[in-house]
């Protein structure tokens, strides 16, 4: 498919879709004549970066785990990273609920 379909899918800007190709999060697609033409993979890896972004994962962390094995990315090097993404969000959520238990018996103890 070509850039402005690509852009659609992702809901990405074609500007967004070029600079993650010129900064290597995705490779170059092939082209047909002055076309790029994108693939479901290339679809995919878009979205997971829009996504990742999302999350407060930098370009530069993103970049370091979408690894081409033979050609075809690497899904469970990209699985194993989110994983940890994951504990970590769990561990924040576990801290933030701490707080909140502190604050509430800081709370309960101020009699006015």
């Amino acid at each position: 498919m070509y850039i402005g379909k690509a852009a659609k899918r992702t809901g990405l800007s074609i500007k967004a879709i070029r600079f993650y190709e010129e900064k290597g999060l995705i490779k170059q697609p092939e082209r047909i004549g002055r076309y790029r033409v994108y693939q479901e993979t290339d679809i995919e890896l878009l979205i997971l970066i829009k996504e990742a972004k999302a999350l407060g994962i930098t370009l530069a962390q993103i970049k370091g785990i979408i690894i081409y094995n033979k050609g075809k990315v690497d899904w469970a090097n990209i699985k194993m990273f989110l994983e940890d993404i994951r504990k970590q969000l769990v561990n924040q959520v576990d801290d933030i609920n701490n707080k909140i238990d502190n604050l509430d018996k800081c709370y309960k103890q101020i009699n006015p």
